[in-house]
């Protein structure tokens, strides 16, 4: 079921697992939390005013999309996303996405698309950069289910909260909200009049633009000296065929 995108962000109410999985994802974009370092299942759950189980739950989450270690007994720490890591991830949501927006065209798309994209423009009107992104990842999550890609919606879910750990969004840093809504109109007109092919290129060229600049933003964050261009290309061969 997809989220409301009426609900106003401070009244969608995430579990304290969820609410957990965000303070860890905001601590390491702040720079509280740095990557490497241990920190303790106990202290975070007094400084969360939380009981330890969902603690753990949110830990174990986050580990198992691959964000970070925990050790029982120990306690956890991030494991820093790198600009390679970025490029696998999107060439596994273009071999994801793709053929999901392709399927979603052939099935008639899906009649909550059009709403949640008209609620990212109000969220860019108001520059509410979290809401904005969250609705991203809806108006995506939303395409993938009308594309029947039920288990896929799971691998990409995780891997989008690995290039969450990256810091300020492209939006900030290369383009505006404009661009990116921009970039998703072709993919929800595609699937609008049952166009399969027109949106599987437009998915794969969106998928390929946040790519790029995040392996550019990647880059830059780590002080990586390898070229930008060259990694991409090497890590998504095969993929963009």
């Amino acid at each position: 079921m997809q989220p409301n995108p009426s609900v106003p962000a401070d009244q969608r109410k995430p579990n304290l697992t969820e609410q957990v999985m965000e303070h860890v994802r905001t601590s390491v974009i702040s720079g509280t939390m740095a990557p490497g370092e241990w920190y303790s299942v106990y202290q975070l759950a007094d400084q969360l005013n939380f009981s330890r189980s969902p603690v753990r739950d949110g830990l174990l989450r986050l580990e198992e999309a691959g964000l970070i270690q925990f050790v029982k007994n120990r306690g956890f720490r991030v494991i820093p996303t790198t600009p390679a890591d970025v490029a696998e991830i999107f060439s596994i949501r273009i071999a994801l996405e793709v053929p999901a927006a392709r399927r979603a065209a052939r099935a008639g798309g899906a009649a909550c698309l059009a709403e949640l994209r008209a609620a990212m423009d109000l969220a860019a009107a108001d520059d509410n950069e979290e809401l904005f992104f969250q609705l991203d990842r809806d108006l995506h999550d939303a395409i993938l289910v009308a594309g029947e890609a039920r288990r896929a919606r799971e691998v990409i879910d995780r891997l989008r909260s690995a290039t969450r750990l990256l810091g300020a969004s492209t939006a900030v840093s290369h383009r505006g909200y404009e661009d990116i809504t921009r970039e998703h109109d072709p993919i929800l007109e595609a699937i609008g009049r049952g166009d399969a092919e027109a949106a599987g290129a437009a998915m794969r060229e969106h998928l390929i633009s946040t790519g790029r600049l995040l392996v550019d933003q990647a880059l830059q964050r780590t002080g990586g000296s390898e070229d930008a261009d060259e990694l991409w290309d090497r890590l998504t061969a095969g993929y963009l065929s």
